[in-house]
């Protein structure tokens, strides 16, 4: 995992503060159905781990996306806030959401298999399928 120092940011109107105490400066995109109902497009997404605080936090809608995640959003401007996992509480936030950080890296693409042809990414990236996805990251019983 590369991280950087902490990194701050906030939702599109600032009603929410977001402080990441390390984050990982890789970060990919997700192809599923979901994802891309949920922002329109490919989310793009960088590991922040669990030790995210927020200001603001009457402004964050949750919504149950599925049995192992969910999904966060601001409820005033509708800002994407996070994927969430529910078994450990880890952070998957979008970099839009902050500053610009130095030496990041678009790495890896999952749910490739759901990637409509009208788009690709000229990037060279470690691409997994969604069940290649699940066999590397579910939480085990």
């Amino acid at each position: 995992m590369t991280t950087t120092k902490a990194i701050s940011g906030h939702c599109l109107c600032g009603a929410i503060k977001i402080k990441v105490a390390a984050v990982n400066t890789n970060f990919g995109a997700c192809h599923c159905d979901m994802c891309r109902r949920w922002v329109g497009g490919p989310y793009l997404a960088m590991d922040c781990g669990t030790d995210v605080s927020f200001e603001g936090e009457e402004n964050i809608g949750v919504y149950d996306s599925s049995d192992w995640a969910e999904r966060g959003f601001c409820k005033q401007c509708g800002s994407n806030l996070f994927y969430r996992l529910k078994q450990n509480q880890q952070y998957m936030m979008p970099p839009g959401l902050f500053e610009p950080i130095a030496d990041m890296t678009f790495d890896h693409q999952v749910f490739i298999e759901e990637k409509p042809a009208y788009y690709d990414f000229a990037n060279k990236t470690q691409n997994m399928t969604g069940e290649e996805c699940f066999a590397a990251f579910a939480p085990k019983d």
